[in-house]
């Protein structure tokens, strides 16, 4: 595949999990229910819970981890196992946040890892064997600075910082 379909087809995904997170957390409006109180206030867990989940949404970017993990004289598949090792890593650190979250803004923090793992695995498996981990680099790069402006990236910080704000009215 070349850097113009893979593009693409990251393009298309990000725009249907756009509009199914929009359609989520616009068109669901939850009932409050009637919860005993116990004088225990999760209301500041939760709002560490979505800190927290911006931060990994933020490291495990594309331009970020490249830049954070870049390690000269790697061949492409060292760096796709760097990579995703990273986003994994990153991921499993921040897996009990899920338990302080919505069940739409966790989903939405997993489509984000899963994508980013399916980009780099698309990207190294078009490479030729003798490719650097410099070149897979810069073509990972390509593809997320040729993508629309609606990247998932983006998509999942606006959903994170929506459900926060919720909570701090």
């Amino acid at each position: 595949m070349d850097t113009a379909t893979i593009s693409l087809v990251i393009s298309i995904i990000a725009f249907i999990i756009s509009i199914s997170i929009f359609f989520i957390l616009n068109g669901k409006q939850k009932k409050a229910s009637a919860e005993p109180n116990d004088g225990f206030n999760s209301r500041p867990l939760q709002l560490q819970a979505y800190e927290r989940l911006v931060m990994l949404t933020e490291r495990i970017s594309l331009p970020n981890l490249i830049s954070r993990a870049n390690q000269p004289g790697m061949n492409a598949r060292e760096m796709q196992l760097l990579l995703l090792e990273n986003i994994k890593q990153e991921y499993e650190y921040n897996m009990t946040q899920q338990i302080y979250v919505s069940p739409v803004a966790w989903e939405a923090v997993k489509n984000l890892k899963e994508q980013y793992m399916l980009i780099i695995n698309q990207v190294a498996s078009a490479l030729p064997p003798e490719a650097t981990g410099l070149d897979l680099n810069k073509i990972l790069l390509d593809v997320m600075m040729k993508q629309q402006k609606g990247q998932l990236h983006a998509i999942v910080l606006e959903a994170l910082n929506y459900e926060a704000r919720k909570l701090m009215k």
